[in-house]
């Protein structure tokens, strides 16, 4: 029997596993899952996706199918057998466009579907009908009972950009010192206009995405910063959103690479984020202005394999987070890129267990060992035969079929059960398969949530050590091949984990 910890020892501990464990050993199929209470890290702040960039073409599809796709992602809802309609997101991201789209063929973006539409007129004025498929979602989002919006710029609009282009020239910023004042006005207006027209007010803006990236081929919206450039927009709308009284927080971070909240990197200042805006000490200190949320966010791209490299890396950023007292840190957007060491090849659509076994592995690591309070995927709705969606479907502007994957539902397994307020609690495992179960738990007041992956191809037996906490897991939720969140009921103190799949548990403290 090997003790493994989730946090910090699980991944490694399976490579001792598969050293020191004869194969009759490995060959069983029991686990001893051991949950304290009293241990405490993160409260769970969110999980969430993005609209970009298909809602604003299926935003405007049939009522039927755009409301069956509505509620795959946000409804709450459950079938008379208990299991869910959907997995309940409890954040939306909203792409605020760059204008990209209005400029057409002229957009040097080639792809219509990567453009964006922007709220903002040539001549200076608003048309809050712009957008109009996105804002649908918003507001399907909202009567679906999500809490938490977030408004994101890949760019700044056209109007104010150097080259007057929605993507940068030569890997430079896009936009001159002399239009922060204006970028930031923009944003205040998006948030009063956005919330006229649909009720929704963004709790939280994202000015700035992936700023470490030259962002020079067109390929979609996107403009590169520096350190120095970011916190001159950042000022210029904090001050903007308090002299307005806007009221959202301003996120900070959206890294293309979660190596540049600690490390500078290999792009010269644009690095050692967490030190650079929340340190007093840095010139680029922001983490005292009151409309800068105290998070950090950076995406977990290109970190996630191999995964004892994954879990060094969030081991530093979880520890430089801690360092700074009150900072949060957000995972802000995820998809499967590239080939991942050999472990899964970004390419191709995958609707079944595999590419969610994978996603499901990141959220726990992303969770146990970097401490992040919120879990955000990229994009929702996908168009393209890649695994970047977590629903797919026809590139068709007016109508077309929809497709649900397997990574919808892995994802729901967190989303749908983890709740704002939540707080990870520790958990160890205890186990002779011939792969580690990887386990997180949560309590919520006198309720709680355990999340286990089963990368086996065996059924694993679980049975629960609580210690001197008395609790009773009554209902579980099961994803694999041939389940989707799949209802059940839970009677004693031990559990069998289907092979390949991801299953939550839900019950309460006594």
């Amino acid at each position: 029997m090997i003790l493994i910890s989730t946090t910090k020892k699980i991944f490694l501990a399976g490579i001792a596993l598969a050293f020191n464990i004869s194969l009759a050993i490995g060959q069983s199929k029991e686990a001893t899952i051991y949950i304290d209470f009293s241990k405490t890290y993160q409260t769970v702040s969110n999980f969430g996706a993005s609209d970009a960039w298909s809602c604003q073409f299926v935003g405007n599809w049939p009522d039927d199918k755009r409301n069956k796709i509505a509620d795959l992602l946000f409804s709450a809802d459950t079938y008379t057998d208990g299991s869910p309609k959907g997995i309940g997101l409890s954040l939306w991201r909203f792409n605020i466009g760059a204008g990209s789209a209005q400029q057409a063929d002229q957009s040097g973006i080639k792809d219509e579907w990567r453009r964006a539409e922007s709220f903002l007129n040539t001549d200076g004025t608003y048309n809050w009908q712009n957008q109009a498929g996105q804002v649908w979602f918003l507001k399907a989002a909202k009567k679906r009972g999500v809490k938490q919006f977030l408004g994101f710029t890949n760019s700044p609009p056209v109007q104010f950009t150097i080259n007057k282009k929605a993507y940068a020239s030569g890997g430079k910023v896009n936009i001159a010192a002399d239009k922060y004042d204006a970028f930031a006005t923009y944003l205040a207006k998006v948030v009063k206009g956005v919330e006229q027209v649909s009720k929704v007010k963004f709790d939280y803006i994202s000015p700035i995405n992936e700023p470490q990236w030259d962002w020079s081929d067109g390929g979609q919206e996107g403009c590169p910063y520096n350190n120095t450039e970011i916190v001159g927009v950042i000022r210029s709308i904090s001050k903007a959103f308090g002299a307005k009284k806007v009221g959202s927080k301003i996120l900070v971070g959206e890294a293309g690479s979660i190596n540049y909240l600690f490390t500078p990197g290999d792009k010269p200042g644009k690095g050692n984020q967490i030190n650079d805006f929340f340190k007093p000490a840095s010139a680029n200190y922001i983490g005292d202005l009151q409309e800068v949320s105290k998070t950090i966010a950076a995406h977990s791209y290109f970190t996630t394999s191999p995964m004892a490299a994954a879990v060094k890396a969030r081991e530093v950023l979880a520890n430089n987070v801690a360092a700074i007292k009150g900072l949060n840190y957000w995972q802000s957007e995820y998809c499967i890129l590239g080939d991942n060491a050999g472990e899964m090849d970004g390419n191709k659509r995958d609707l079944g267990i595999d590419a969610a076994l994978y996603l499901a592995s990141v959220i726990h690591t992303d969770l146990t060992v970097a401490n992040a309070s919120a879990w955000q995927w990229w994009t929702a709705i996908s168009a393209y035969d890649y695994k970047d969606g977590l629903i797919y479907i026809d590139k068709n502007k007016v109508d077309g079929n929809f497709y649900t994957s397997k990574m919808l539902w892995a994802m729901g397994n967190y989303s749908r059960f983890i709740r704002q307020g939540a707080v990870r609690v520790n958990t160890t495992v205890s186990s002779t398969a011939s792969k580690p179960l990887l386990v997180s738990a949560f309590k919520d007041g006198k309720n709680t949530v355990l999340v286990i992956i089963n990368p086996n191809t065996n059924n694993v037996v679980a049975r629960f050590n609580t210690g001197k906490a008395k609790v009773q897991f009554a209902n579980s939720y099961l994803t694999s091949q041939t389940n989707e969140l799949k209802a059940g009921k839970i009677d004693g103190s031990k559990i069998t984990i289907p092979s390949r799949s991801v299953i939550t548990l839900t019950g309460f403290i006594k």
